[in-house]
């Protein structure tokens, strides 16, 4: 489970990730990130350096039934999870699954997030791979 304080809930916030921020798909996951200075135009999201990250995830009825869905959810959440610390303060991110995530295992749902972050947030994201590692 995610820290409460990193759990995006709003709508808004959702919106503002999705249609604001810069976007990057790699394999079975879309990643969407919108933080101050995103693709050259500042995006209101308060004091930055106040805020942790928000996470929210989208596992669209095209993945699969409910049960592979929350499966994905679940999948996605933990791996998330073990990356907060490499997201910049602040930063609203969406993941999307993709159909293909569904059958995907969990390394590969990690090497494409780990692809999709390091696309959209630089290298702060190039030793994140390595946490399933240490625990």
């Amino acid at each position: 489970m995610l820290p409460a304080a990193t759990r995006m809930t709003r709508r808004e916030d959702f919106a503002t990730a999705v249609r604001r921020g810069r976007r990057a798909a790699c394999g079975c996951l879309a990643v969407h990130v919108a933080y101050a200075g995103a693709g050259g135009e500042a995006v209101s999201l308060g004091p930055l350096n106040a805020r942790p990250p928000k996470v929210g995830f989208v596992v669209a009825r095209a993945v699969g039934g409910s049960v592979v869905r929350h499966r994905v959810q679940r999948r996605l959440r933990h791996l998330v999870r073990q990356r907060l610390a490499s997201l910049p303060a602040g930063a609203l991110v969406v993941v999307r699954a993709l159909p293909a995530s569904a059958s995907a295992s969990s390394a590969v749902l990690g090497d494409d997030l780990d692809g999709a972050l390091r696309r959209l947030i630089g290298p702060r994201t190039a030793g994140a791979s390595s946490l399933g590692s240490r625990r």
